[in-house]
């Protein structure tokens, strides 16, 4: 009975000091309202309302500059979308969706006889973090410990704009 006593006490003590690295923060401020990424700038602001909660660096798609108009073109999205949902098991630590492609994206891409890609997020790095400054395939990329805070932060439903 003594070690079946000794084996609860670790297994305690083992869930409990797990709960201090959780990749799941709280947040509990202002609503972020909406999202901007500015892509020349590589900058990302949080928004409630008219005043910024937080401001970030990103990375990009491999080719930055315009609009992303096919899959593989390597370019992140213009325009406005909305946070589509929470991804806690992305393969690049958590990720939030972006609802690209929307009816325009899609209508585009067929004209010309091609998908408009899809699977667009706000996510964290790789593991074994890439040295290039945009290296992507279209999504907006932070750092994991700034991933973990926007997660936190930002709801599904939530709109974002981005910016050439």
């Amino acid at each position: 009975m003594r070690g079946f006593g000794i084996l609860v006490l670790l297994v305690v003590m083992l869930g409990l000091a797990g709960c201090g690295n959780s990749k799941f923060r709280r947040y509990n401020g202002p609503e972020v309202t909406q999202v901007q990424v500015h892509k020349t700038e590589r900058k990302m602001y949080l928004f409630h309302h008219d005043r910024v909660l937080k401001s970030y660096d990103i990375a990009l798609g491999f080719a930055p500059q315009g609009h992303k108009q096919f899959e593989g073109d390597g370019k992140t999205p213009e325009g406005t979308y909305y946070i589509s949902h929470k991804n806690p098991n992305s393969n690049y630590h958590l990720s939030l969706g972006i609802s690209y492609p929307n009816p325009n994206d899609i209508a585009f891409a067929e004209a010309q006889g091609k998908s408009p890609g899809g699977e667009i997020f706000i996510h964290g790095g790789p593991r074994g973090r890439i040295s290039q400054r945009d290296w992507t395939f279209g999504c907006v990329a932070l750092t994991d410990k700034q991933m973990e805070v926007v997660y936190s932060m930002v709801r599904p439903g939530t709109p974002i704009v981005i910016l050439p």
